[in-house]
């Protein structure tokens, strides 16, 4: 029992030493913004206390000039790499960083100004964990390559939000201050009729150190896993059905906007794929350098998959920026 456990502990400590990850890119309909929006953090290192401000949108991230032009009951798809490359070839988030992938909205009034901790945040998706596949959302997001779309509720109100994606890794959680915390925050603008103003959470205050889904030994074994933070938001305060399958979805590549402007929406039909999908569990996963909407787990998320056309140019693999490590 003795060694079993060291194992487990070696194993933990192992995979401490690689996997850190930022969320980067952005899609929207099917288009990608690249960073245009994206807050960038400067370095791809875990914030660890939930009481801190870096909870929000990460340590020494600052507002930036874009804004990417979203539509309410659209598709946004937020893209996580561990570093400043875009290959597929290495996993998004890796070093067996196990855990939950959250998404937050917060209505702001200046996109481009906003710190995020005024105002109250709404969550529009989550990924946890299927006991029966044994999949962590982590894993869905993989083979991904990155990629988590979800659909921007159809009944909020016209303006600017910033939107909060999160992974939290909980291989080392077994002790308090042990969960890694990976988020980016991106400046949208909300186009549609809808009037709603969903409530919500503060960040920092929605988790505590000792929340069930954050101070957890996975390596325990678990049966129910419980997503930290509220229920997510439903637009018209109806039941979320159960999130689809991943759809083969991707685009051409937008143009980045440089100016304060809000950056366009743009729109094309849907070509045939040209490639056979990767399977994810039993459902078909998109090609790697597609947006993808991902397979709910372990909770209802409100996603209506829609087929975009395939990406034209995959990015070349830039070098590792130095403030880009691996975990400790």
């Amino acid at each position: 029992m003795k060694t079993f456990t060291t194992s487990l502990l070696f194993l933990a400590s192992a995979s401490s030493v690689l996997g850190h990850a930022t969320w980067q890119q952005l899609w929207v309909d099917g288009v990608d913004q690249a960073k245009t929006c994206v807050r960038d953090p400067p370095s791809n290192s875990p914030v660890s206390d939930v009481t801190s401000k870096d909870i929000v949108c990460n340590a020494g991230t600052a507002a930036v000039a874009g804004i990417c032009a979203i539509n309410a009951g659209g598709e946004v798809t937020v893209e996580m790499h561990q570093h400043n490359t875009r290959d597929c070839s290495e996993e998004a988030i890796g070093g067996a960083h196990h855990g939950p992938v959250i998404i937050y909205m917060s209505k702001v009034d200046d996109a481009t100004t906003a710190d995020g901790t005024t105002g109250t945040w709404f969550k529009v998706a989550e990924d946890g964990y299927d006991a029966a596949t044994g999949k962590w959302a982590d894993d869905i997001l993989n083979a991904n390559c990155g990629k988590r779309t979800f659909t921007v509720p159809s009944d909020i109100a016209t303006g600017d939000y910033l939107i909060r994606a999160e992974e939290i890794a909980l291989h080392a959680a077994g002790s308090s201050g042990g969960a890694q915390f990976y988020m980016s925050c991106y400046q949208v603008h909300v186009q549609g009729t809808g009037s709603a103003t969903p409530t919500g959470v503060s960040f920092p205050g929605a988790y505590s150190a000792t929340d069930p889904g954050i101070l957890i030994n996975i390596y325990n074994g678990v049966d129910v896993y419980q997503i930290p933070g509220p229920d997510v938001y439903v637009s018209g305060g109806a039941a979320a059905p159960a999130a689809p399958a991943p759809v083969a979805s991707s685009s051409a590549v937008a143009p980045v906007a440089s100016a304060t402007t809000v950056a366009p929406v743009a729109s094309s039909s849907a070509p045939a794929a040209t490639s056979a999908p990767v399977a994810v569990e039993t459902s078909a996963a998109p090609v790697a350098s597609a947006p993808a909407t991902s397979t709910a787990i372990a909770s209802p998320v409100v996603e209506t998959p829609v087929a975009s056309p395939v990406e034209t140019a995959a990015p070349v693999a830039t070098p590792v920026d130095d403030e880009y490590e691996d975990c400790e």
